[in-house]
């Protein structure tokens, strides 16, 4: 594995319509999306993209209807074919792949959870949790009691017997996702998988992905259109627009330096307070501040910084990281953080 790069999309296009090769220079020669329908008839599915997923990490894929999010998710396991691109696993490119290694790729190294769960309503949820295995034809014993564990372990134990339609929205996610896990493929699909849920119980099971995450290391590629869900989730963000990558990069990143009009209006409304985290903003050092009020976690967000010093920003912290001193945090540029960089630019520019 190069770099450990699990996944690799490179120059990766999707034109819709009758004759998309015909018309791919035009793409490729700067023609954009409203452009190429109104005088080719075609529509742009995606534009040159070229995104690295790691290998155990989170990627998240996000960006409004229309950006191309679904259709670049669908492309990794050849739901849709490319117009023209390279998509590489482990260093060898699926896109050339016959019917019998692709569906290798899809029953043993993919799994999928969907945004309306696409669980069998004849199959109880047991049947349906270890329905990956069976199609691969591991014998029934073996794969219900794999499933059993995995149900078990998304808090589904002694449900197995029940039907999807006797469970709630929530339920039925937990058991699409312990169908992907009793699987064991090395990396995981997730299109718009919480996106039908309520809130608080999205909230539950982006809290359970994460703890799931954080012991089996899976590499998970996450569709969503909600950027709470998208900062809270991914090591690795990739914004689309109209079919092309706008930004990508670590979401705090992103949201302290967005490179884009675009992004600058997407994040506008965050709680920046919530989602940035002191490692972010902090300054890299080994020694203590003088009169340190205490210390924080790297890891900890601004929000639960600003409670512990009670608001007051004449304080300053040791920030560690397991158990070791790795920067300092200023509450002063802590608050300078909390405003938007373009907030920032046009109060200088009022005051001047």
């Amino acid at each position: 594995m190069e770099d450990g790069i699990k996944v690799r999309v490179r120059n990766l296009y999707k034109l819709f319509g009758p004759t998309p090769q015909a018309v791919l220079p035009h793409v490729r020669n700067g023609l954009g999306k409203t452009e190429l329908l109104e005088k080719h008839r075609h529509v742009l599915g995606l534009n040159d993209i070229n995104v690295d997923m790691r290998d155990g990490e989170i990627t998240v894929i996000m960006g409004l209807s229309g950006s191309g999010k679904s259709t670049l998710i669908r492309h990794l396991n050849r739901l849709i074919e490319p117009t023209a691109g390279e998509i590489t696993v482990d260093g060898e490119d699926i896109t050339g792949y016959g019917p019998v290694a692709l569906r290798r790729l899809r029953q043993e190294r993919m799994s999928m959870v969907f945004q309306k769960f696409a669980l069998l309503p004849h199959r109880t949820v047991l049947e349906n949790a270890g329905m990956a295995l069976a199609v691969r034809g591991v014998p029934r014993p073996e794969y219900l009691a794999e499933a059993e564990k995995w149900l078990a372990r998304v808090g589904l134990d002694g449900y197995g017997g029940y039907y999807p339609h006797e469970l709630s929205g929530g339920m039925q996610q937990r058991v699409g996702i312990a169908r992907a896990l009793t699987s064991n493929s090395e990396i995981m699909l997730m299109d718009e998988a919480f996106s039908a849920l309520d809130p608080l119980i999205r909230t539950d099971m982006q809290d359970l992905l994460l703890e799931l995450q954080a012991e089996l290391h899976k590499t998970i590629i996450f569709i969503t259109h909600d950027l709470d869900e998208a900062l809270k989730l991914a090591d690795h963000l990739v914004i689309l627009k109209d079919g092309y990558v706008v930004q990508q990069g670590e979401p705090q990143e992103i949201l302290l330096h967005p490179n884009d009009p675009y992004i600058v209006d997407f994040i506008s409304d965050i709680n920046r307070a919530r989602v940035l985290r002191v490692r972010s903003i902090m300054e890299q050092t080994t020694e203590p501040p003088a009169d340190a009020a205490g210390e924080v976690d790297h890891d900890a967000t601004l929000e639960s910084v600003i409670a512990i010093s009670g608001g007051d920003t004449s304080h300053a912290y040791r920030v560690m990281r397991e158990g070791e001193q790795v920067g300092m945090l200023d509450m002063q540029a802590l608050v300078r953080a909390l405003v938007p960089a373009q907030a920032a630019e046009d109060g200088i520019r009022a005051g001047s």
